[in-house]
C-alpha cells in the first residue's frame, strides 16, 4: 500500500530517471513505452499496481529471469520511485488495423460470453479499461503482450495474480483472447487525439 510518504518521494523524478536509465530503458523504453510488443507499456500504468508487480518480481512471487534480475537490489523507495515515474507519463493507444475482430474483443470485454461463463472484462478492469489502484490500466496496452499475459493466466504460467484471472483466461479460446488484447490495445485515454 502507498503511504503519502512514498507518494512524496515518488514525486520526484531525478532517482527514477537514473535507474531508468540503468535498468529499465533497453526494454520498457525512458518514457515507459516499450521498445517490443513483448515487453509491457508502462506509461500510465496504475502506480499502486506498478509497486506490487516490482515488488513481486524482487520477491520472486512473479517469475520473470530478466525481470527478478533487473529488480533484485532495489529497495521500497526506488520502487515506489519508479512506479511514480511511469505512473505520470501519458498512455498511448494503437491503431487498429482489423475492426472485425476488434469488435469481437469489444463485446468480449463489455459482456462477457454467457455461454462458457467468461464475465465482462470492464467489471474488474473499468468500461475504458483504466483499471483501479489494485488492477492494471489495459487500454493501450501491447495486444501481443496482453494476449501473452491472458494465455499465461490461463495456463497458471504466470506465478502472481493468478487466482481470478485463471478462472477467466481459461476459459477463452485463442480467437476471444486475440480479440480482446487487440481491443484493449486500441483504446484511447481520455484525451488523446491519435493512436500511436
Amino acid at each position: 500500500m502507498l503511504t503519502a510518504a512514498s507518494l512524496s518521494q515518488a514525486a520526484d523524478p531525478e532517482p527514477a530517471k537514473a535507474i531508468v536509465k540503468e535498468k529499465c530503458r533497453l526494454c520498457h523504453g525512458e518514457e515507459g513505452e516499450a521498445s517490443s510488443a513483448i515487453y509491457p507499456r508502462l506509461a500510465g500504468q496504475n502506480q499502486t499496481y506498478l509497486v506490487k508487480q516490482l515488488r513481486d518480481f524482487r520477491d520472486g512471487k512473479r517469475k520473470s529471469e530478466i525481470m527478478n534480475e533487473m529488480v533484485s537490489g532495489l529497495q521500497d523507495d526506488e520502487i515506489n520511485a519508479l512506479a511514480g515515474y511511469f505512473s505520470s507519463k501519458p498512455p498511448l493507444s494503437h491503431q487498429i488495423q482489423d475492426k472485425m475482430l476488434a469488435s469481437v474483443g469489444e463485446y468480449i470485454f463489455r459482456k462477457g460470453n454467457q455461454y462458457s461463463g467468461i464475465p465482462a472484462c470492464q467489471s474488474c478492469h473499468g468500461k475504458n479499461a483504466e483499471g483501479s489502484a489494485e488492477l492494471p490500466r489495459l487500454a493501450g496496452q501491447h495486444k501481443r503482450y496482453i494476449s501473452d499475459q491472458l494465455l499465461a493466466f490461463g495456463l497458471r504460467a504466470r506465478t502472481n495474480d493468478n487466482a481470478i484471472m485463471h478462472t477467466v483466461a481459461s476459459k477463452l479460446t485463442e480467437l476471444e483472447r486475440e480479440a480482446v488484447a487487440l481491443y484493449v490495445s486500441g483504446i484511447k485515454p481520455s484525451g488523446e487525439d491519435a493512436a500511436q
